[in-house]
């Protein structure tokens, strides 16, 4: 491990943490570079387990411990300052105490994506970084298989993505779809069930599809203004909804897919044992 310490913000070894909330910077600079970031030594962890390389890693003595009991590769530099220097390098408050800089690889196709899944989500327009996050970890925790992003959709490897996330976007496996929404006509032509999740009163309880799901299904979630467009809604073959009360017509897309995935993934078919 090359430790290397950092007293300056203006230190060119820093230049891949530099004001990390320009969000119209890092739009440009991390798919032009194949750089993202991955924030907390957990996060780091699980984006080494899912083959990432790391180029450098920015810590401050506190976590540094941490840092030195992840499993990096080919001794990159990891870069000690102080919690000031950081926050000042970075532009906000770095409160999980490391940030590592790490390659992109390229995307798999979505017949690699979906070839042995079982259950995906589709985002279509989803544009706040957060909710995209949110929407990986539901999931990956509630036993969907696999993601697919369309071209409009929000960065995943996005930094507040995979922080929301917590990492995981590395466990599912995920692609942006290139052709929308021919895919999904595609998807449904190799057997997938193609399901919008919408506010429409006219669709049935998403606990009719759980009731009996389909062997492969691919469940699409819209946009958290204008939900999902005419194309997509055009290309389906069943609408689902949650019921709502209290004049509610909708929850928030990441809260939707929680309900959602915890209705209609594998996690539902487990039987959880309490332990006294």
């Amino acid at each position: 491990m090359d430790l290397q310490q950092i007293s300056d913000a203006d230190d060119p070894r820093v230049a891949d943490y530099v004001k990390l909330t320009d969000v119209n910077l890092r739009k440009q600079k991390e798919p032009a570079e194949g750089l993202f970031m991955a924030e907390s030594h957990q996060v780091i962890a699980r984006a080494l387990v899912a083959g990432y390389p790391v180029r450098t890693v920015l810590t401050t003595p506190r976590w540094l411990a941490a840092v030195e009991d992840l499993d990096l590769p080919d001794a990159p530099m990891v870069l000690v300052a102080s919690e000031s220097l950081v926050n000042e390098i970075t532009g906000y408050r770095v409160h999980r105490g490391a940030l590592a800089a790490m390659s992109r690889t390229p995307l798999p196709t979505a017949a690699e994506v979906v070839r042995d899944a079982r259950r995906i989500l589709v985002l279509e327009g989803i544009v706040d970084h957060t909710n995209v996050g949110a929407v990986f970890r539901c999931a990956a925790g509630l036993g969907f298989d696999a993601v697919l992003v369309d071209p409009t959709c929000a960065d995943p490897l996005y930094r507040r993505s995979v922080r929301v996330s917590m990492g995981a976007v590395f466990a599912v496996p995920w692609t942006r779809l290139t052709r929308w929404p021919q895919q999904l006509g595609e998807l449904s032509a190799e057997g997938w069930e193609i399901v919008a999740l919408t506010p429409r009163l006219d669709a049935e309880p998403v606990s009719a599809l759980a009731a009996s799901p389909p062997d492969r299904l691919a469940l699409i979630l819209g946009s958290e203004g204008p939900g999902l467009s005419t194309m997509a809604l055009e290309a389906v073959t069943r609408h689902v909804r949650i019921p709502m009360a209290h004049g509610v017509d909708s929850l928030n897309v990441a809260a939707a897919a929680a309900v959602a995935c915890y209705a209609l993934g594998t996690a539902a078919d487990q039987v959880i044992e309490m332990t006294p």
